[in-house]
């Protein structure tokens, strides 16, 4: 039998922050701590080396992006342990910076939008395992926002359907099932993207693909 994921967890307000962590423990997640400010945040993640941070963006002790902040310093510290950031605020550079280089184990997800204790617990499990979990508000944003030559011109609406679904992390067989089309469909979709694109196809690995996808619409 597997041992249970442990998580820290970061917010500074005390109801929301008992609430995260009740959800958690419901779903099998020990919580080892949870902390109110972004510099015990660190301290605590470094000491207990958690599967999973999870951390709001605005925190003290600035109560600007230190959780953010926060979020990039564990990352680049403990790249085992995944990170998920809660976010008021639909701020697509807020996730860019969050993803780097990397968009395996790491999550972004806008608060409004986790309407249910799955949608979170389903986020940590994701990234715990090396996917991503990026909201599809923010994706969107990133693949609609204008630019001189737009790179996605050549893709078909449907395309872009994909294209967004693989960036928030979803597998071929997942963004099937949304689309409503069968898995074969889905990867003669993938690899016209990334031909559209110029990108070089990574394998079979999806989160790979996400890796490049978010690369080329950095630049």
């Amino acid at each position: 039998m597997s041992e249970p994921l442990r998580a820290v967890l970061g917010e500074d307000h005390a109801i929301v922050r008992e609430g995260i962590a009740t959800i958690l423990r419901q779903s099998g997640i020990t919580v080892v701590a949870a902390v109110d400010n972004a510099v015990e945040l660190v301290r605590v993640t470094k000491e207990q080396k958690p599967d999973v941070v999870i951390t709001d963006i605005q925190m003290p002790p600035n109560l600007a992006a230190d959780g953010l902040q926060a979020a990039q310093e564990i990352r680049e510290a403990q790249p085992e342990t995944a990170v998920i950031v809660l976010s008021q605020f639909l701020d697509a550079s807020y996730a860019l910076d969050l993803v780097g280089d990397n968009p395996s184990g790491v999550g972004y997800l806008l608060k409004e939008k986790v309407a249910s204790p799955r949608m979170l617990t389903d986020a940590v499990q994701r990234v715990v395992a090396g996917g991503s979990a990026l909201d599809p508000e923010v994706i969107a944003t990133l693949v609609g926002r204008k630019r001189k030559a737009d790179p996605l011109a050549a893709l078909t609406p449907k395309e872009r359907e994909v294209l967004t679904l693989m960036a928030e992390g979803h597998s071929n067989t997942g963004i099937a099932s949304k689309l409503f089309v069968t898995v074969p469909a889905v990867e003669r979709h993938v690899t016209g993207i990334f031909l559209k694109l110029g990108l070089t196809q990574a394998g079979s690995d999806q989160h790979r693909r996400v890796l490049a996808v978010l690369r080329y619409l950095k630049q």
